[in-house]
Formats: C-alpha cells, sequence, structure tokens
C-alpha cells in the first residue's frame, strides 16, 4: 500500500495585476491632489526702503469720504455727491496744477462714492493718487 500519494505540485503563482491596478489609482489620486508651486525661480534682489519716515509733500489734497457717501475737500463738504460737483471742485482746488490727491474713505462708506472719486480723478489725469488705510486694531 502506497500512503503517499504523489500529488504533481502546483506552481505559486501571484498576480499583480491588482496590484500595479492599485498603485496607478493611487498615482493618480496624488497627481490630481497636488498643488505645484508655481513660484519663480528667478533669483533677484530687491530694492530696499529707508526706515525713516517720508514727509507729507507740503501742498497736496485731501478728500475725504464720510459714511454717508459725503464728499469733503480738504475738510470742507461739497454739496452733493455727484461726479460733476467733484470734478469742479477738484478743478478749483488744482487751478491747473498736478498736485497729488490723499483719498480717506470711511470703511462704511458706498463703495459707489470711491469709484466715483477715482472715475472723477482719473479722467482729470491725475496720477500722483493714493487711497489712505489704516492698520487693524489687535
Amino acid at each position: 500500500m502506497n500512503f503517499y500519494t504523489s500529488k504533481p505540485q502546483e506552481d505559486v503563482d501571484i498576480n499583480l495585476t491588482p496590484l500595479i491596478d492599485v498603485v496607478f489609482l493611487l498615482l493618480i489620486f496624488f497627481m490630481v491632489s497636488t498643488t505645484f508651486d508655481t513660484t519663480s525661480q528667478l533669483k533677484i534682489r530687491l530694492p530696499e526702503a529707508s526706515q525713516q519716515e517720508t514727509q507729507d509733500p507740503p501742498h497736496k489734497l485731501n478728500l475725504m469720504i464720510d459714511a454717508k457717501g459725503t464728499f469733503f475737500l480738504n475738510s470742507r463738504e461739497l454739496t452733493n455727491s455727484k461726479s460733476a460737483t467733484l470734478r469742479a471742485a477738484l478743478e478749483r482746488a488744482l487751478a491747473g496744477n498736478r498736485l497729488p490727491i490723499l483719498i480717506q474713505s470711511d470703511a462704511d462708506s458706498p463703495v459707489q462714492s470711491l469709484v466715483t472719486a477715482m472715475d472723477v480723478v482719473g479722467q482729470m489725469g491725475l496720477t500722483q493718487v493714493s487711497i489712505a488705510t489704516s492698520r487693524p486694531i489687535e
């Protein structure tokens, strides 16, 4: 009696197809979800500014806009908030000179008032325009 029956040995095969599929899916996931850094590799040396405070020019125009959208030119209230009124007041105050203009707008003022002021200043061809801001109180 032969108790040992010799069964043919089966070759052990590992199917790599599912493993490769999973690896490719992970690769695609990471490629899609990754944000690429788009900073420039160009090395530049930026100019430096002095630590001293600059002095305000002796003559400048202050255009202030309050919370209601009312214009004030050098602390004098204009009669209305129309662009024609603002243009006439600026022309009268400039008197042919090209002075810098500082626009100070209240945080609660209508955006249209600021846009009107910037539009009038731009139509007049004035290029030295600053918009005043303040730092938040911490």
